[in-house]
């Protein structure tokens, strides 16, 4: 049985040579925030990361918050944007990531924010007239919560162009650019984009590590209260080892983005060029085939299989050794289907399996060769 990983947007291997500095780092056990020595060489490490992450996204040091991932990234914005900038409506759409969807209805409970979902097409693109429409229907102060790349079907949006119609009528724009950045180059300063959120494990770096973007002098405040870290957006002991995991793995991920790029995308083509030949019957959920306009980490595909049988797929082929998804990682211990395919898929097409395929550059053509096979005799049986 081989050992297939196609899980990349729930999370990636971290690579060796990030591994090696996290772990040389780990010796140096000083806490930043003390004035000795030790502490200040702790503190060093961090405030060189921080402006290495910056420089990436051409950004100002001082607009990188360092959080514990794109969970507490989303929630942070989000969160103070209502309580601290006076934001009294948020419009965002039905399939974004649930760090989002679920921090916005409990901003709506516990503060009674106005909330409105902008239209989506049938694959999943949101409809920038439809935005345009809901933001010229109020004077309430508002902010858009759209993300990048969509982490179930891959679907991209046009950051300047709805960052351009945000700002035409005074509104924040928040996007979740946790499975874009490390994959695209983002110049933020050039972006009409106001806060970002970023995860180091969905680009070969650790766990429980990420950052905010937030434009200077926007206001945001803390959501975590105790120490001033962070210039006091962000309190708790930084995880020195982790930051510079983060900073070593982004650095690797530009280094090498145009050649990782270039090869993960030709696994891409090949893997949807076979499963169109050897499935027939099969569909690509969202834009995910479209190479054009979707990213090139993954593909969600809908399987022409009865809602019976379809029930033993994931388990299958976990016993043959593939790793792969169902939709987003944080929704894969519950029974209820994806909520993005809820939004856009038929009912007939609902009750068939749909599975994400997710790779990166330690992927191989053979390994997809070998998925296509077992999910033929599988449909065969």
């Amino acid at each position: 049985m081989k050992n297939v990983y196609l899980d990349s947007a729930a999370t990636t291997q971290i690579r060796d040579e990030v591994i090696s500095k996290m772990t040389e780092v780990m010796k140096i056990y000083g806490n930043p925030s003390s004035t000795h020595t030790f502490g200040r060489t702790a503190k060093s490490l961090i405030e060189n990361a921080r402006k290495a992450v910056a420089n990436y996204l051409n950004v100002q040091a001082k607009e990188i918050v360092f959080t514990s991932g794109g969970t507490e990234a989303d929630n942070l914005i989000l969160n103070s944007a209502v309580r601290d900038l006076g934001v009294k409506r948020i419009i965002t759409s039905k399939i974004e990531h649930h760090a989002v969807l679920h921090c916005v209805d409990q901003l709506k409970d516990c503060f009674d924010v106005e909330v409105a979902y902008v239209n989506l097409d049938e694959n999943g693109n949101v409809n920038t007239s439809h935005l345009k429409e809901l933001l010229e229907n109020s004077d309430q102060k508002t902010i858009v919560s759209l993300m990048h790349v969509n982490n179930e079907i891959g679907n991209i949006l046009d950051l300047e162009k709805v960052g351009n119609l945000c700002h035409e009528h005074q509104a924040l724009f928040h996007s979740d650019t946790v499975q874009s950045i490390g994959h695209y180059t983002l110049d933020l300063n050039e972006l009409p984009v106001d806060f970002a959120a970023v995860s180091a494990h969905k680009f070969h770096g650790p766990k429980g590590i990420g950052f905010a973007y937030i434009k200077s002098n926007s206001g945001l405040k803390s959501l975590i209260f105790g120490g001033s870290q962070e210039r006091g957006v962000r309190a708790g002991t930084e995880s020195v080892h982790n930051i510079v995991g983060l900073e070593e793995a982004l650095k690797f991920a530009y280094d090498h983005l145009e050649d990782d790029k270039k090869y993960t995308n030709s696994l891409k083509n090949h893997f949807i060029e076979k499963l169109r030949k050897e499935i027939p019957g099969i569909k690509f959920n969202g834009m995910c085939s479209d190479v054009e306009n979707s990213t090139y980490t993954l593909v969600n595909i809908c399987l022409p299989i009865p809602a019976d049988k379809a029930l033993m797929l994931l388990f299958q082929l976990d016993l043959k050794g593939i790793a792969c998804s169902k939709g987003s990682a944080c929704q894969s211990g519950s029974d209820k289907g994806s909520h993005v395919l809820t939004e856009i898929l038929s009912e007939e097409d609902l009750n068939k399996p749909s599975i994400r395929f997710s790779f990166s550059k330690y992927n191989t053509k053979e390994e997809l060769d070998y998925v296509v096979e077992v999910l033929k005799d599988f449909i065969k049986k």
